[in-house]
């Protein structure tokens, strides 16, 4: 498979990972807001332009694998090391990236990574109240009624707009795909992949800025503070008045973030 990429503007190269129900083009405002960069940004497998990840492909294959392999293959074409920005869903990837092949990873922005198992480890409350939160969403998903778990879904991780105030190619185009977020379970919630284990975020060498919304989902901020606590070169950020959502809805104020943070690279 060769990901479909989205390219914008000029200048010092980086890699973008979008988040789950989305497509590169997420990263368009951020981009906008950061001229001095070239931002590359792929359609992960199953999203935008890439081939569809049907439901019958799930119990054989592992997205999250293979959104890391196609992930490499663009990182290795570029001038690596380069920086990896990753939201949500594709902040996990960007971790991965960079505990396989930290060579080619200059530093990792991560907004949000929703690497759940991190929250479960860190033993509090807010791993058991985020399996609560969804239990609408797993009911409606095992029915195989994919717009009401859109519904529930969009809830919680959108924007703030309910799913039936979407357009109808958007609510198509969220409802088509919404399987894919139990396809992630093996890595994020059971870190299959084994990206918590001992000593291994420990090793990373390399700078890591946390970015997470104010309005957040309880689980995010103890998700960064788990791996904030593990990560030797690591810095935190927050965006007072947003939620998961926060490099579309907020991208001026990320991109604030990220020129100071980047900067420091140069």
């Amino acid at each position: 498979m060769t990901l479909p990429l989205r390219v914008f503007g000029a200048g010092r190269p980086a890699l973008a990972l979008h988040c789950s129900l989305a497509h590169g083009g997420a990263f368009a405002g951020l981009a906008a807001a950061l001229p001095d960069w070239q931002i590359t940004a792929p359609d992960l497998p199953g999203h935008g332009r890439a081939p569809e990840w049907p439901l019958a492909r799930m119990a054989q294959s592992d997205i999250h694998a293979e959104a890391t392999r196609e992930a490499l293959t663009i990182l290795r074409s570029m001038d690596a090391p380069v920086p990896v920005i990753g939201h949500s869903f594709g902040a996990t990837v960007a971790l991965r990236l960079a505990l396989e092949e930290p060579d080619l990873v200059e530093r990792l922005v991560l907004f949000e990574p929703v690497l759940f198992a991190a929250a479960r480890a860190a033993g509090g409350p807010e791993f058991p109240d985020h399996l609560r939160a969804h239990q609408g969403f797993d009911a409606a998903l095992r029915a195989g009624d994919m717009r009401a778990a859109a519904t529930a879904f969009q809830a919680i991780w959108g924007t703030g707009q309910g799913f039936g105030s979407l357009t109808l190619a958007q609510q198509d185009y969220i409802a088509a795909r919404i399987h894919l977020i139990a396809a992630q379970n093996a890595v994020l919630v059971e870190d299959s992949a084994g990206l918590l284990d001992h000593g291994r975020l420990e090793s990373l060498g390399l700078p890591v800025l946390l970015v997470e919304g104010a309005l957040s989902p309880p689980v995010i901020a103890a998700i960064q503070t788990e791996l904030a606590r593990r990560l030797p070169q690591v810095a935190r950020g927050q965006i007072a008045g947003a939620g998961h959502m926060l490099p579309i809805t907020h991208s001026a104020d990320c991109a604030a973030l990220l020129r100071n943070f980047l900067g420091a690279s140069a």
